[in-house]
């Protein structure tokens, strides 16, 4: 009777162990919201320029092969590869631990107890024939293989290997948009290469204007034509203007240190051919609809990967609070003399043991890893729709950028034309004494000013079309 009542008392214990174990803390969570708006403008349009290749939308041959050495060469992109080899190794790791785990191993020792010891006194004292008593000291040896395997009840280590292959694919889209991101920061930084080679020539034809302008004055001078304040006025000019070239060429040489620092080579020249610049048109982009990005956007699908990994976590902390069953054997041979080893069956030794323990002491260091948990899984919802909420701005502002920079270009041509036009007849009217120095100094600075911001904005229209390729998610598919 009393025994039974001492099972009785075990089991309620061992139950009420269970039941607390199993009880977990209450925790706030978030899910993620995927809407998103219809359109980017009035009209919905289902044709999207980012599902085609770099190759087609990036016509310029040299720019093709400068982004085609970068895909090869770039070091980032290559340290992007081989964290996509480490996801990968996780994945067999975690694999390995949902396997039973099965090893070899060899064992030899001797033990002799002192006789001040229970087991030495106990030798002593019981009378035993000198053949029958254990051999002094006494040897073991041992031969056989053990194995140990946790069950996964609560597919704690199921999930874990899931939450290891997501995040592998979530490390594969965060490469995709590193590839997105070299080949749209190549092309803006070719395409502000070849503007600056221009604004280059364009001050070099000023600075032979200016020069002969100089000369001109000086010659007005010697006939007393014009004074030396005008004369002055001029070579403070050339000089204004020979200073602007050194800080183009100096512009150059960085750019082209960039774009090959991109393609990780050391300096050299980048070829390339900056006529061709005031005849490239813009690409026409097609947005899609904004839907799209969900599966354009290697950001997005990188943090989609995260979130579902962030909540696989999170069942896994959870795991924690049930009872964990592990299951321990071994098999092999045993003997106190190396020629006894494999004497069968006398010398075969086996075990089998399982073990459920759950936990109890620990519990606050749990309920701590099960709170990070949550609350890793908690950022990574809000990281998800924040990475869908920038995309979508990202779109929005480069197509706005693209509409208003073709108006803001045909004002610029217009303005660019009538001051040519104003420094030619300025020129003309100060060789015939009509027109003071001034007026050819200020046509002149205007001139090449409105020639520069034309320029330049032609080049932020590139750019523009280059960056809503990005925005759109284009770039990477192979």
């Amino acid at each position: 009777m009393l025994k039974k009542r001492i099972y009785q008392g075990l089991s309620a214990a061992l139950l009420a162990l269970a039941v607390g174990a199993c009880k977990m803390p209450e925790l706030a969570t978030k899910a993620a919201g995927r809407p998103v708006p219809t359109r980017y403008g009035s009209v919905p349009d289902s044709a999207n320029t980012a599902r085609g290749q770099w190759q087609q939308f990036f016509t310029d041959p040299n720019l093709v092969g400068l982004i085609d050495t970068a895909l090869q060469r770039n070091q980032e992109l290559n340290v992007s590869l081989q964290e996509i080899q480490i996801a990968r190794n996780e994945i067999q790791i975690r694999k390995g631990e949902y396997l039973p785990f099965v090893g070899l191993g060899v064992k030899a020792e001797a033990e002799r107890p002192s006789r001040n010891t229970l087991q030495g006194a106990t030798e002593e004292a019981i009378p035993i024939q000198p053949e029958h008593r254990n051999p002094d000291p006494l040897q073991n040896f041992q031969l056989g293989a053990f194995a140990s395997w946790e069950v996964d009840i609560w597919h704690k280590l199921r999930n874990s290997r899931k939450s290891a292959a997501l995040r592998y694919l979530a490390t594969v889209e965060g490469r995709n948009f590193t590839v997105t991101n070299l080949i749209a920061e190549m092309a803006t930084s070719y395409y502000e290469l070849l503007a600056l080679d221009n604004q280059l020539a364009i001050v070099r034809q000023n600075i032979e204007l200016q020069t002969n302008a100089l000369e001109l004055v000086k010659l007005q001078k010697e006939s007393a034509r014009a004074t030396e304040l005008a004369v002055q006025r001029f070579e403070a000019q050339v000089h204004t203007t020979r200073s602007l070239q050194y800080s183009i060429q100096q512009r150059i040489t960085e750019t082209e240190n960039r774009l090959n620092f991109l393609m990780g080579r050391y300096p050299q020249p980048i070829v390339r051919n900056d006529a061709l610049f005031n005849t490239l048109v813009p690409a026409t982009v097609r947005a899609g609809v904004p839907a799209q990005l969900l599966q354009n956007r290697p950001d997005i699908r990188q943090a989609e990967q995260n979130l579902a990994a962030a909540k696989l976590d999170v069942q896994v902390a959870r795991a924690n609070f049930y009872p964990a069953l592990r299951i321990t054997g071994g098999a092999g041979f045993g003997a106190f003399k190396p020629g006894l080893l494999f004497t069968t069956p006398e010398s075969m030794l086996y075990s089998l043991a399982g073990d459920l323990v759950a936990p109890l002491v620990n519990r606050n260091g749990i309920k701590a890893m099960y709170g990070n948990a949550n609350a890793v899984q908690i950022q990574a919802a809000y990281q998800y729709e924040r990475t869908i909420l920038n995309a979508y701005v990202e779109v929005a502002n480069q197509l706005a950028n693209i509409n208003n920079l073709e108006h803001n270009y045909a004002e610029k041509a217009l303005a660019v034309r009538s001051l040519d036009q104003s420094s030619t007849i300025a020129n003309s009217l100060f060789k015939s004494a009509r027109a003071d120095y001034t007026e050819v100094l200020f046509t002149q600075r205007d001139a090449l000013e409105s020639k520069f911001d034309l320029i330049d904005t032609r080049m932020q229209q590139l750019n523009a079309t280059v960056n809503v390729y990005r925005a759109l998610g284009g770039g990477w598919k192979p």
